[in-house]
């Protein structure tokens, strides 16, 4: 006998400081139109984050089923948070492509791809990186090949 699939009923995604989702918006309201038990998903999501560093942003995808059920995953933290700590700054430029507000050298790069890499395991490390060279532009961050060149 093959088993019955549940049926899909809403794909919710949010953006979630780690160990701190609370039934405020936006989990609340997001969660409740689905008629999804906003307590349970919030208890889980922060005892599943607690050993994140306090307060990193954590993409999931909350999959909401007609029984009232749902599922989610959790990504890796989006590259421009990763960018940011890796050039110690709190926000990119307010003119990206004419103004400058640091440099990244190719290994942090590198270092952060391959923790990017785990929500894409079959794009190779170079189509990540070349991806987080474009995050980087786009924030005003240079690109260098060596640190020293910072």
């Amino acid at each position: 006998m093959a088993s019955k699939a549940k049926a899909v009923t809403a794909t919710i995604r949010l953006v979630i400081p780690a160990g701190h989702a609370r039934p405020s918006p936006p989990v609340g309201p997001a969660l409740g139109q689905a008629g999804l038990k906003i307590m349970d998903f919030c208890k889980d999501f922060n005892a599943k984050t607690a050993e994140y560093k306090d307060s990193v942003p954590v993409p999931v995808v909350i999959t909401a089923f007609a029984d009232k059920t749902f599922k989610y995953v959790t990504k890796t933290p989006p590259a421009s948070y990763f960018i940011k700590k890796a050039a110690g700054l709190e926000s990119g430029s307010q003119k990206p492509g004419h103004q400058h507000v640091a440099a990244i050298s190719l290994k942090h790069l590198y270092e952060i791809a391959l923790v990017k890499q785990q929500d894409t395991p079959l794009a190779p490390v170079e189509s990540v990186v070349k991806s987080l060279m474009g995050t980087c532009r786009s924030m005003g961050v240079k690109v260098v090949a060596r640190p020293e060149d910072a």
